[in-house]
């Protein structure tokens, strides 16, 4: 067993359990955006950024670093801060930069609104893809196809089939649509690209009557009360095709 401290409390872990693992293990909320169950960690969004001390147990000076946790494994002695001004910094630097590249992303739109981000820094784009290699990843080691990968490098990085050609071991089982988080559902109260949405923030929830319970209202993830209200307008007549107020 291994013993290490997160968010001051001490816990004992099995050897060789990532930090992202051992946070869920006690209940502690990390965001992740590339990391799935059943598949390998791959680090790319670096959502999950913990800051970790391997120091603090030895009394030393506290030299702390910023590390995926997903990827990150358990280490005795390792303290670890989820919520540290610095760890919350460049979470939402990083939303901000994803939100920026496919703003339409409604996984992305509810990641803004829950950390409280809404305004933009950076020059939007229209992209439909965010690198975060889930659909590469299922495709290989869930479904046993290896039909797509990644291609290029920097700015021209990209996933595709070898070659752009049609491929032979494709089943078009779907699989890669589902995980992906930019395909998956478009944000509906995104009008104005480069508009940030939170709208779900302000609307009252849909599937049950609001005030009735004191704990979760919803289990939907991700939520849908902002179409359900959008489709209910549009019936109603208050907003046209376009979504737009008439």
């Amino acid at each position: 067993m291994t013993e290490l401290t997160i968010n001051g409390i001490p816990v004992n872990i099995d050897e060789g359990t990532t930090v992202l693992e051992a946070c869920r293990f006690l209940g502690i909320e990390v965001p992740t955006l590339c990391y799935m169950d059943g598949l390998s960690s791959y680090g790319a969004c670096r959502l999950c950024t913990v800051e970790v001390d391997e120091n603090e147990s030895k009394g030393k000076r506290k030299r702390t670093r910023l590390v995926a946790s997903c990827s990150y494994p358990v280490r005795q002695g390792l303290a670890v801060r989820t919520d540290s001004k610095r760890v919350i910094q460049i979470r939402k630097m990083l939303v901000e930069l994803l939100v920026a590249r496919s703003p339409n992303s409604k996984t992305l739109q509810d990641l803004a609104s829950s950390m409280g981000i809404n305004k933009i820094r950076f020059k939007f784009e229209n992209e439909d893809c965010i690198l975060c290699g889930l659909c590469v990843r299922m495709c290989a080691e869930q479904m046993n196809g290896g039909a797509i990968g990644f291609s290029g490098r920097g700015i021209i990085r990209n996933v595709s089939t070898p070659f752009r050609l049609s491929s032979e071991v494709c089943r078009n089982c779907g699989a890669c649509m589902y995980v992906c988080p930019v395909v998956e559902i478009q944000c509906r109260g995104v009008k104005t690209p480069g508009e940030l949405c939170n709208a779900c923030l302000n609307l009252p929830t849909v599937c049950v009557e609001g005030g009735e319970y004191d704990h979760a209202m919803c289990y939907l993830k991700p939520c849908v009360a902002c179409m359900e209200s959008a489709d209910a307008r549009y019936r109603s007549g208050k907003i046209n095709d376009e979504g737009v107020m008439k």
